[in-house]
């Protein structure tokens, strides 16, 4: 919601109701981050916690362990191939209307699913309209997370999904005990009630005036990123993370079992996993807002540490030793879920999130598809689930391998600021980028943003008046203003080229936005404004 412009020096600038009044911007944070968490513990906590169903399944329908095992990936591989479905329809409509239908159909599957005769009732039923509910509820909200959080945007990832670990370890020893009270079509048939609250979680996500749906932006908007090396190899690296990963939770609690540990003390312990990951989720989060330039290199680290955990799991005997590896495998793979996410804007850019985590998740999918399978089958080859974690924890220290291979890990890449410098001494201005449609100026001047966009609350040239015109690119590039003795220019502050790179573009900015960036700055508005920038 905007006010009407205010002009000041013959320019117009809006003022916005979250600048005059940046309380409400907060209460919709917070808002958004509850409902995000509930959605993300109704989606991947119930997953996680279909484990407790896997020998129920094989007894009743007298299946191997490999066909069993196709109904949680039906389930992970259709809500992963259809994410960009989900992001492509809230690009169009707006996150609130997508959320809500696929919280129906969530509900809508697990109610079918209650009355299957067959197994490959249950594909359809739970891995089809159950994971196409799930796609459009998971993508469209952590997409609306990551865009909305631009400061602790890792923590904030990080505290949604520990809805999924919160979940799991809730979710467990319930579903063991509804399984035992009412069999498995009765505990199906209360999870469903539970999938159905997605829809008023839905209902409390941001308006479409928040969340700026895009109606000109076509379901192909993004896809150009196929085409893009850096995110091909780091979506590789999340679909042999995502191969490895489901594994456990699919399987563990069989495992235990034919290891001799009794049915509760399996739920119990399952249960324990998910407290590890909720602590792993908070604690990877906290540390990547730390370094934020080291997100990356924090993914890559715990995702090897998950594997090696994971491979540990076959060497433990007794029940303490296997809880022990257990809940070390829980942190880790808590703590890499994070970073999955959270550094999706350093390999494609803010402004690609949306489509980017729709193709992340429709890449992946092949591996959430593959791993439990593989999983299963081994198991009916070698009589239990030792190879399978050796084999899947391969998967995850590969992927740790190839995330290290991305531009700026293993190598420097040259940032903005080397660049700058270079023209400095060749004795070449450095001018002010263009207008970008969407209000954002990409710096030049690493002090006043780096390679991040530099959002300065400007307008784009047509809404500037005839008063106030608008120079060409070439007219900003040699701007006056800019020209000079050398020497002057490496002297001045960083403050003072964000000034400068502003006056020469002639671009008004936003009161609140100025109030915001320069809180804690010697630069005032009336400064700005005596300097010419409002």
């Amino acid at each position: 919601m905007t006010c009407e412009p205010v002009t000041v020096y013959n320019v117009k600038v809006t003022v916005t109701m979250s600048s005059l009044f940046p309380n409400i911007k907060d209460t919709w944070g917070a808002i958004l981050l509850f409902s995000c968490f509930l959605q993300a513990g109704l989606v991947f906590g119930s997953l996680r916690s279909f484990g407790i169903f896997f020998p129920e399944f094989r007894e009743y329908f007298g299946s191997a362990a490999g066909s069993v095992s196709w109904v949680t990936s039906c389930a992970v591989a259709v809500q992963q191939l259809m994410s960009p479905l989900g992001c492509a329809l809230a690009l169009r409509f707006g996150s609130r209307p997508v959320v809500i239908f696929g919280g129906f159909l969530s509900f809508l599957g697990m109610f079918l699913a209650s009355f299957s005769t067959e197994l490959y009732q249950l594909y359809l039923s739970i891995g089809g309209v159950s994971g196409l509910g799930w796609a459009l509820i998971f993508s469209p909200s952590m997409a609306t997370v990551t865009c909305y959080f631009s400061r602790r945007r890792s923590l904030a990832t990080g505290f949604v999904l520990t809805g999924v670990g919160i979940f799991s370890f809730a979710l467990t020893p319930l579903l063991q005990y509804l399984v035992e009270e009412y069999s498995w079509r009765g505990a199906i048939l209360l999870l469903s009630g539970m999938a159905l609250h997605s829809v008023p979680c839905g209902a409390l996500l941001p308006p479409s005036s928040e969340a700026a749906p895009d109606p000109s932006r076509s379901f192909l908007w993004g896809w150009e990123l196929l085409w893009n090396w850096t995110f091909l190899r780091y979506c590789l690296a999340v679909t042999l993370i995502n191969a490895g990963y489901f594994v456990p939770f699919a399987h563990l609690v069989a495992h235990m079992q034919m290891k001799g540990v009794g049915d509760r003390q399996a739920a119990f312990l399952m249960a324990l996993v998910g407290v590890a990951d909720v602590a792993g989720r908070l604690f990877a989060g906290w540390l990547s807002d730390l370094s934020p330039k080291r997100t990356l290199h924090l993914l890559s680290l715990w995702t090897g540490l998950s594997a090696v955990t994971l491979g540990l799991l076959p060497l433990a005997v007794k029940d303490v030793e296997m809880g022990a590896a257990a809940i070390a495998f829980g942190f880790c793979a808590g703590a890499l879920t994070p970073g999955v996410f959270s550094a999706l804007p350093w390999v494609v850019g803010a402004e690609k999130v949306l489509p980017a985590l729709g193709l992340l998740q429709m890449l992946e999918s092949v591996g959430g598809l593959l791993g439990p399978p593989i999983s299963g089958w081994l198991c009916d080859l070698t009589g239990d689930f030792s190879l399978s974690f050796l084999i899947t924890g391969s998967f995850l220290l590969l992927g740790a391998l190839i995330i290290l291979t991305l531009p700026g890990i293993c190598c420097k890449t040259r940032t903005a600021q080397s660049e700058t410098r270079t023209r400095r001494n060749s004795g070449t201005i450095n001018h002010v980028p263009p207008a970008k449609h969407n209000g954002t100026l990409a710096s030049g001047c690493s002090e006043c943003g780096g390679e991040q966009p530099l959002d300065l609350g400007y307008r784009t040239e047509t809404e500037v008046p005839s008063s106030h015109p608008w120079p060409p690119m070439e007219e900003r590039a040699g701007h006056s203003e800019l020209q000079g003795d050398q020497s002057s220019q490496d002297d001045c502050t960083s403050e003072e080229r964000c000034l400068q790179e502003a006056r020469a573009a002639r671009m008004p900015l936003s009161v609140g936005k100025l109030l915001e960036d320069h809180s804690s700055s010697p630069v005032t508005v009336l400064q700005l404004s005596s300097n010419g920038v409002v």
